[in-house]
């Protein structure tokens, strides 16, 4: 059954077990609901990757037991200690395993505490935004008059005037990232193409920071259009690449992968739905994060990098929140994925390219 079409053409995650509760096939919705490829997931553990309030080996067994299928309506499934989606499921017997098909109904567990985030977010930018205006004005002061100090010195001593200067610049941008957090306008959305954000965002990284890096594409040409203002989507397309490029070896790759999952569907603080279907995932083979920080990795000033502000990554939260979006990232050593999920343009809409051809 798992090598015919209708295998791959299931819209929701469909997965097989073997009798030990391992996968044994997987279909293209159910690799994108545990965030890794078939390859990763042959042989895996179901309850190591997901579980439920009752445990899922009681409802594997009692599958096995009765060989009869099972139901589980509005059931909660964990995919992490942040994650939890409410499911259908429906387990059924096959051969010597197991089918399940998963019907996902929203993301509960990492929104809520991505708006604890947010909140705390607001506070400690808020804070740093005063400071860095008032710090900026004494700052320029302290370079300027390290130049003049410089031009009379010689020796060490220009050397340590050189040294004042240039750590005095090196704070000033680190304070015009803070400003930029309290200076980011609402979106300006409309419908606009994925991919031709992708590709502005991977040709600029081309030519620029990740010049070592080899980038796949690998893009679902289908993708209706998504509801976003095109700049600050590449900006946080840019910042994404940016730090895949800065954690990979020399000619370490990156893989820019887009998809669609109609199941998929945030809650948001008002207690209403929204649909982020469009799925863009990055995907690095560097050495992954620290399992110690991915909890907090959206947060303002936490970074995995020696001299990283930490700021970067916040700021893509901010964005992607912005927009009714989600975003989360998964990692091991040797991969590491951000997976972003948008919503659909209205259907009234059109994109930028289609109106200006008409």
């Amino acid at each position: 059954m798992t090598g015919s079409p209708i295998w791959q053409a299931l819209p929701i995650p469909a997965l097989v077990l073997d009798a030990d509760d391992r996968i044994d096939a997987v279909n293209g919705p159910a690799e994108g609901f545990l965030n890794r490829s078939a390859k990763h997931l042959a042989g895996a553990a179901l309850p190591s990757l997901m579980d439920l309030e009752d445990g899922l080996a009681a409802a594997t067994t009692r599958v096995r037991r009765t060989f009869a299928p099972l139901t589980l309506h509005d059931a909660t499934v964990r995919l992490g200690p942040s994650l939890a989606v409410r499911c259908d499921l429906h387990l059924a017997p096959l051969d010597n395993g197991i089918l399940i098909l998963i019907s996902p109904q929203d993301i509960a567990g990492r929104l809520d505490r991505a708006r604890d985030s947010r909140s705390a977010a607001r506070s400690a930018i808020g804070m740093a935004e005063m400071l860095a205006h008032e710090i900026k004005n004494p700052l320029a002061g302290i370079t300027g008059a390290a130049q003049l100090l410089g031009m009379n010195l010689t020796g060490e001593d220009v050397e340590l005037t050189d040294l004042i200067v240039e750590e005095s610049r090196r704070i000033v941008k680190l304070l015009e990232q803070v400003e930029q957090f309290g200076n980011l306008r609402p979106p300006q959305c409309r419908a606009v193409n994925i991919h031709d954000i992708l590709d502005r965002a991977r040709r600029s990284a081309m030519v620029g920071f990740a010049a070592h890096m080899n980038i796949i594409e690998a893009y679902d040409p289908s993708l209706p259009s998504t509801w976003a203002d095109p700049d600050q989507l590449q900006q946080v397309f840019l910042n994404l690449l940016k730090n895949a490029a800065q954690v990979a070896e020399h000619d370490g790759e990156i893989t820019i992968r887009t998809f669609y999952e109609l199941s998929l569907r945030v809650r948001r603080p008002d207690g209403s739905g929204g649909s982020v279907p469009l799925q863009i995932e990055i995907i690095d083979n560097g050495p992954g994060i620290p399992p110690e920080l991915t909890g907090n990795l959206f947060e303002p000033f936490v970074s995995g990098r020696e001299n990283g502000t930490g700021l970067g990554l916040a700021l893509v939260s901010k964005i992607v929140h912005d927009h009714d979006g989600w975003i989360s990232v998964d990692s091991v050593p040797g991969r590491t994925v951000f997976r972003l999920s948008l919503p659909l343009a209205p259907k009234d809409m059109k994109t930028d390219l289609q109106s200006t051809e008409e």
